[in-house]
């Protein structure tokens, strides 16, 4: 299985990104963001989190405009597997290929530590190792991780399955760190080929580290 990974000025997690895909038997590419196109023989690409162009003006809004975004945006209408993980998250919202938007933190502090996940949605690429209701482990480190979306696109991401994590305590009760909408912590395009969230399962992946959630997380692109 082929990896792309994003790099922009300002991200910070693209190595260790490239390290988790690579422990699950993976090869990958990094791709500066001034490339034109993406690697033809690509089965997922991911936008890998940090600080994109050092989060001016807004998170993830400059990068969208990096020459490599036209590249994504065509490889996300004709299927391709997108995963934006923390600023790919922002990223991808910024982009409107994923709904709603990331604000401040509701306590306006930088949050990093290990929060609960609560899988609400196991029906799709990215989580089909996991199971509905599953609770899992994993590093948050985000500024702008409020997400936010009305109320009409809410209705419309439950219809739709769309909401994929929420953020819980370890009992799978739900528990905000930062002020999203319903506890939302990750969700999918309606077509679920395109996937983003806050927290990071690529920092999940050694026991030492502190956990190895984020394997089970990840596992599922390998098998589509």
């Amino acid at each position: 299985m082929k990896v792309a990974i994003l790099q922009f000025p300002g991200t910070n997690c693209e190595y260790d990104t490239q390290h988790a895909f690579e422990k699950l038997g993976c090869e990958t590419e990094i791709i500066w963001h001034k490339s034109e196109s993406l690697p033809a023989d690509s089965d997922l690409l991911v936008i890998a989190g940090g600080f994109s162009y050092g989060d001016y003006l807004r998170s993830g809004a400059i990068a969208k405009f990096s020459p490599v975004m036209k590249a994504v945006a065509s490889y996300a209408k004709e299927g391709g597997k997108v995963l934006g993980i923390c600023n790919g998250f922002q990223v991808l919202t910024e982009m409107r290929l994923l709904p709603g938007a990331l604000k401040r933190n509701e306590g306006l502090h930088f949050i990093s530590k290990h929060h609960h996940l609560r899988v609400e949605n196991s029906d799709n690429t990215f989580l089909k190792k996991l199971q509905n209701g599953d609770v899992v482990n994993i590093p948050i480190a985000h500024h702008d991780g409020n997400y936010y979306i009305d109320a009409d696109g809410l209705r419309e991401l439950e219809a739709n399955g769309q909401i994929l994590l929420r953020y819980t305590d370890e009992n799978g009760t739900l528990k905000n760190p930062n002020g999203s909408v319903e506890s939302i912590a990750g969700v999918c395009n309606k077509e679920k080929n395109v996937f983003g969230l806050m927290p990071h399962p690529e920092r999940a992946m050694e026991a030492i580290l502190g956990g190895e959630d984020g394997i089970a997380m990840l596992q599922g692109f390998l098998e589509s």
